[in-house]
Order: C-alpha cells, then structure tokens, then sequence
C-alpha cells in the first residue's frame, strides 16, 4: 500500500472564546465560515479546514499557519485597516533561484502566530499604496 499524507484536510486550534475568534478569522481575516458547532467553528482555507476549538484548561498558544497571498503590501494594508497590527513590514525571508519569498507576521486574538506569504517574481519590493 503507498502511503499517500501530503494533503491536508483539517488543521485545529484551540481558542479561549470561540465567538471572539470566529468574528476575527470571518471578518478581519476574511475566511468564509463553512458551520458552527457547539464551541467548534470551522472555516474554508481554498478546502483545508481551519477548525477553532474552545480550550482546555491548560492553553498555549503554538505554531503558525502561513496564508498565500497575490500582493503582500496590499494584503497588509487592508488587514492594517481591519485593525491587525503587524510585528514587522512584510520583509524578504528568502530569495530563491525562480523567486522571492515575502512575510510579514502577526497574531490572533489568543496569541496565536499567523502570517501572511507572498512567493513574488525575482526584484519584487512592497510598496506602501497610497
């Protein structure tokens, strides 16, 4: 049998309160809400499922879920107006032979570390619109 995990169906995140963070993914983020159930709520990421879920008891926020992006200085504009605030202006972490790959980071609301990730055309530099 060959093992075949490169896709992926469902990612999870455990969430201090729930409506506070479905209102942040459905409407600062943009997500489309697939359903609600109970105190799990579950998103469309282009058909992976994000699924937020109230905590335990013992909550930390972890990991980071990176979201594609066509233009990272746009993306960060309107996301700015929406009331994200960024760590750092999208930055170049990587050039590599066929492009270069740009980020910038933040955090939902429980601290979780989210960024946004643009693979832009060698020479690419953000530009502020104005």
């Amino acid at each position: 049998m060959l093992l075949n995990l490169r896709h992926i169906g469902q990612i999870a995140l455990p969430v201090t309160d729930v409506d506070r963070s479905e209102a942040f993914y459905k409407d600062v983020l943009g997500l489309p809400k697939l359903y609600r159930f109970g105190d799990l709520t579950f998103f469309d990421c282009a058909g992976v499922r994000l699924l937020l879920e109230k905590s335990r008891e013992d909550f930390k926020p972890q990991g980071c879920i990176y979201f594609r992006c066509a233009d990272i200085a746009l993306t960060t504009n309107e996301l700015s107006k929406r009331g994200v605030a960024f760590q750092h202006k999208p930055h170049l972490i990587a050039s590599m032979d066929d492009h270069d790959l740009w980020m910038a980071f933040f955090t939902d609301p429980d601290g979780h570390m989210l960024a946004i990730m643009h693979e832009a055309p060698k020479g690419y530099a953000p530009s502020t619109p104005g």
